[in-house]
């Protein structure tokens, strides 16, 4: 089986349950999320849920039919990498004291991550991009102490101006 990575982007109802019936599907049906975010859209009563998950076109054809089964699903569709703009958040604790932090600052830099937090014994950078720079960086960091990480889920738009699956609620 030819498993690749897929994102997927549903327009659904804002209320109550909406997030908890979209995983219970997934999970119903075997399929696991790698990633998950759910956020505001520009209409009040619309929210997007972007989900990563991996599969070959067999299940990723089920998936979209499944989810847009769902009552709350307003659109779903898959987003093509060469026609989107996937973005994911970093924010990473190291361990830091005099004799490391230029080389971490250095690693920073070359990233584009910002210091937003510097104490005596850590730094905590804070990186956006997309997850392929976001793996980098953290590759990067291996020879570190990682004190604490956390990472958003990815996010993503498609390139250009309003798509039909995406036109005025």
């Amino acid at each position: 089986m030819d498993s690749e990575k897929h994102v997927i982007s549903l327009l659904v109802d804002n209320r109550t349950g909406v997030l908890s019936r979209v995983v219970g599907l997934f999970g119903r049906r075997g399929f696991n999320i790698d990633s998950l975010t759910v956020s505001a859209t520009d209409h009040p009563e619309v929210s997007r849920i972007t989900i990563l998950v991996h599969g070959d076109a067999a299940i990723l054809r089920q998936i979209i039919l499944q989810t847009d089964r769902l009552e709350e699903t307003r659109e779903v569709f898959a987003l093509e990498s060469a026609d989107s703009l996937f973005r994911e958040l970093l924010l990473l604790k190291v361990e830091a004291d005099a004799s490391n932090r230029g080389e971490l600052r250095e690693i920073g830099s070359i990233y584009k991550a910002k210091i937003i937090d510097l104490s005596p014994g850590s730094m905590v950078f804070e990186l956006t991009g997309e997850p392929e720079k976001i793996d980098a960086f953290l590759k990067m960091m291996e020879g570190y102490k990682v004190l604490e990480m956390c990472r958003t889920g990815i996010t993503a738009l498609e390139r250009g101006g309003l798509h039909p699956h995406t036109s005025p609620i």
